[in-house]
């Protein structure tokens, strides 16, 4: 292992607690609060402020200990789509000085994570972005993070290893510790191959490892939490995070819905923490009602043995793929026995 981050909210926070509760979606919220598909959710940090404090709020009062800006497309890259890619410091500090804001009226410690999600753009030698350009993208989204109060930068969403790193170096050089999932989408793997097992090793190389690091979104929650057990079975120390959605996306009445139900999530979140992870909190789908659930989950329910792969189709229904992605094996139909439908 390389040398530990140095002291932090978010490592003093760990030091106390055996399990820390994170967000759940931001791009669901910020739909049902009026949010048009195509449009930057990053311009409501200026232009509708009231909305994103509404944002980080519902996560807070839902007892989140953890909760994510609204700077996941917060690079100059992701922001050029919107003619805004001067507006990367601008945008980001509002992010996060809004987060800032409710964190600190909080009454109790939470902590303000700086979103950071991949620049859209593939990585050489597939594609046309450099490492150095994605450094810079990164390291220019961080600095607006930390101006604006975050405590800490949180990757996330990311799929090549070298993306990871851009993202970690461009973090650190703007003074925030880290802490990185990546999206296991791909039959068990990230779209560009990265296994559990690989990313649980290679954080452990960094220059500067993250405070944390682990899964988030992927295809459903059983298929992250076999992720999880693939880190915990590396058998290093280093807290994990699982951050899964809310069941599987259905398209009903013009939009999108998630069928997990909170009390779904509070038997992923239990299992989570049993699999393995720290900090366990919802993606695509997760509202306050299924933190609420997760969050008495947690805190009721006793911690039990390490789930295994039969318990985890039981409880939330059947894996998207064949294996974890660590042999040759492809995906394979779902099996929807076991899950729980949530209400229109």
């Amino acid at each position: 292992m390389t040398d530990a981050p140095l002291p932090n909210a978010l490592s003093k926070l760990l030091e106390t607690r055996d399990w820390l509760m994170a967000d759940g979606a931001t791009g669901t919220t910020l739909f049902n609060m009026g949010l048009s598909s195509g449009d930057a959710p990053e311009l409501w940090n200026v232009d509708k402020p009231e909305n994103i404090t509404r944002l980080y709020l519902g996560a807070v009062e839902a007892g989140s200990d953890i909760f994510l800006t609204n700077s996941f497309g917060g690079t100059a890259s992701r922001l050029k789509l919107h003619k805004s890619e001067h507006r990367v410091h601008e945008l980001n500090k509002a992010a996060a000085e809004i987060g800032r804001n409710v964190a600190d009226r909080a009454g109790r410690v939470v902590i303000v994570a700086g979103s950071m999600g991949p620049t859209g753009e593939i990585m050489e030698p597939m594609g046309p972005l450099s490492y150095s350009a994605a450094v810079e993208m990164f390291h220019e989204q961080a600095e607006g993070l930390k101006a604006g109060g975050a405590d800490v930068a949180w990757i996330e969403t990311i799929s090549a290893a070298d993306e990871y790193k851009a993202a970690a170096e461009g973090a650190t050089l703007a003074g925030l510790p880290w802490v990185g999932t990546m999206s296991f989408d791909t039959a068990g793997r990230t779209m560009m191959g990265v296994t559990s097992a690989q990313l649980a090793d290679m954080v452990e190389k960094m220059p500067m490892p993250p405070v944390a690091y682990g899964a988030n979104c992927g295809t459903g929650s059983s298929d992250l939490l076999r992720t999880v057990l693939g880190f915990s079975a590396q058998g290093h120390e280093r807290p994990i995070i699982a951050k899964g959605n809310a069941g599987i996306p259905r398209y009903m009445d013009g939009h999108i819905h998630y069928d997990g139900t909170p009390e779904l999530m509070g038997d992923y979140a239990c299992m989570a923490r049993d699999a393995g992870a720290t900090i366990i909190g919802g993606c695509c789908g997760t509202t306050p009602e299924h933190l609420r659930a997760m969050k008495e989950a947690l805190e009721t329910r006793p911690r039990g043995e390490r789930p295994t792969l039969e318990l985890i189709v039981a409880k939330l229904g059947g894996f998207s793929s064949t294996s974890d992605g660590t042999d040759d094996k492809g995906p394979a139909k779902r099996e929807r026995s076991g899950r729980r439908r949530a209400r229109d």
